[in-house]
């Protein structure tokens, strides 16, 4: 009897603990195991906007992404290092990685994306991409993808994008009973709007209303087909005809305002009738209700740039990448957060809610509810065509993609305003300066 009592205990006390360890397994308990270690995936990202305005929202994005990467991902953990502003994030970037402490993923500038690419800081996202059923490239815009190569390899995924854009003072052109230019409009249509209204309005002598401010060499070399560099980065094109003609028309701009240094403020005072733009600008500038819409006394459109005799109507773009460490040990779970930040709708569609930019992906940037939420965010529907912004993404100019390409674009400036200032043969400068920056290309490429 005794043997009975004792046996039927042991059933009890096992009976007891299998209920017990049920319980526990249900409500999650065995996460709370102080000994049990979660997989951690680190990323670096910066405080504020990339688009240089005011936002509370700057970590609102990647802390939505988290939460559903971790739900789907049990026992992983993402962290990043908050508070590191913008201006100072590349150099804490670059000080992770001189320590050995380079976050799985980070977020990277397009200015800084080459050089980090030619050292091999970056993973080649080559294989991943092709290895991965579930990774569609050609969901996303073709000119923010082609930001992420360097050479022929993908080295990073576009998080966000904005294009450069035309926007016109329509209320300028009404008064002057000019139509808003079509969306395939020329340089010659340019020019011959801003002679129109570039005039003294007031009659005191001077120059009160002008055509453009704001449209540089950079923008007319785009716009007439000009590829500055090779693929490489080792030889210059500045003797190409369509930079003689993209100088000759510059020229021709400066030549209405007899001198006059038209400056944004003109614009923001209702008196000149263009301004190139990046997208981002114009959301920032468009803030409701927050504060007073920034050009509040005049209408306003957006439509493509201007096209030369030899291009097209378009501009540069302007992304922001997110890449990974090229020596993590979390690849798999790297991977799935980037995909996620840059290719998921859900997340995506957020950067029309809690950023200035555009998302990467077409059909998040073609839906109508982005059409909505645009409105909602400027008060007004004025300038807010989503075909010509998409079109204007697509088909963006993507910047060379060789180290140091910063120092040379800076080369190149220098040519194209000493040939403007000059009163020499055009051509013959063209080639002294192509010379020039040849050398210091073949000095760089030494180095």
């Amino acid at each position: 009897m005794d043997k009975i009592k004792h046996k039927n205990s042991w059933m009890t006390i096992i009976g007891a603990v299998l209920f017990l360890g049920a319980v526990f397994i249900m409500n999650d308990g065995y996460k709370k195991i102080p000994f049990r270690q979660d997989t951690v995936l680190t990323i670096g990202v910066f405080s504020d906007s990339y688009w240089e305005v005011q936002n509370g929202y700057s970590y609102q994005i990647l802390e939505d992404a988290i939460a559903l990467f971790e739900e789907e991902h049990e026992g992983v953990k993402v962290q990043y290092v908050s508070g590191i502003l913008k201006e100072d994030y590349p150099e804490w970037l670059a000080e992770q990685m001189l320590l050995g402490k380079s976050p799985d993923l980070f977020f990277i500038f397009g200015e800084n994306f080459n050089n980090l690419a030619e050292i091999g800081a970056l993973k080649d996202l080559g294989r991943l991409m092709e290895g991965d059923n579930g990774f569609a490239q050609e969901r996303f815009y073709t000119s923010a993808l082609n930001c992420g190569k360097y050479g022929e390899q993908q080295y990073a995924l576009p998080y966000e994008c904005a294009p450069k854009l035309m926007f016109v003072n329509k209320t300028i052109l009404t008064q002057e009973g000019i139509e808003l230019p079509d969306e395939d409009w020329t340089w010659d249509d340019f020019y011959e709007i801003c002679e129109a209204v570039t005039k003294d309005t007031d009659g005191n002598g001077t120059l009160d209303q002008f055509g453009v401010v704001g449209y540089t060499w950079s923008d007319a070399f785009d716009s007439n087909g000009v590829r500055l560099f090779d693929r490489k980065g080792t030889e210059c094109h500045l003797t190409d005809e369509g930079v003689r003609e993209a100088i000759l028309f510059m020229e021709k701009l400066d030549g209405l305002y007899d001198g006059y240094n038209v400056t944004s403020r003109d614009f923001d005072l209702g008196n000149v009738a263009f301004q190139p733009m990046f997208f981002a600008e114009y959301r920032a500038y468009k803030p409701y209700p927050l504060s007073i819409k920034k050009y509040s006394s005049f209408e306003w459109e957006c439509i493509p740039m201007p096209s030369g005799r030899r291009g097209a109507n378009i501009a540069e773009l302007d992304t922001l990448l997110l890449a990974m460490n090229g020596n993590t040990t979390q690849t798999e779970y790297a991977w799935e957060f980037m995909k996620l930040l840059s290719g998921d709708e859900r997340i995506q569609s957020e950067i029309f809610a809690y950023s200035e930019g555009v998302s990467v992906i077409r059909d998040v940037t073609e839906a109508d509810r982005t059409l909505q939420l645009l409105i909602d965010s400027s008060g007004d529907d004025n300038g807010l065509n989503l075909r010509v912004l998409s079109n204007a993404v697509e088909n963006a100019v993507v910047a060379p993609k060789f180290r140091n390409n910063t120092e040379v674009a800076a080369e190149v400036d220098k040519a194209v305003r000493d040939i403007m200032k000059g009163s020499s043969n055009i051509s013959m400068e063209q080639i002294i300066w192509n010379r020039e920056i040849n050398n210091f290309l073949k000095n760089r490429m030494e180095r």
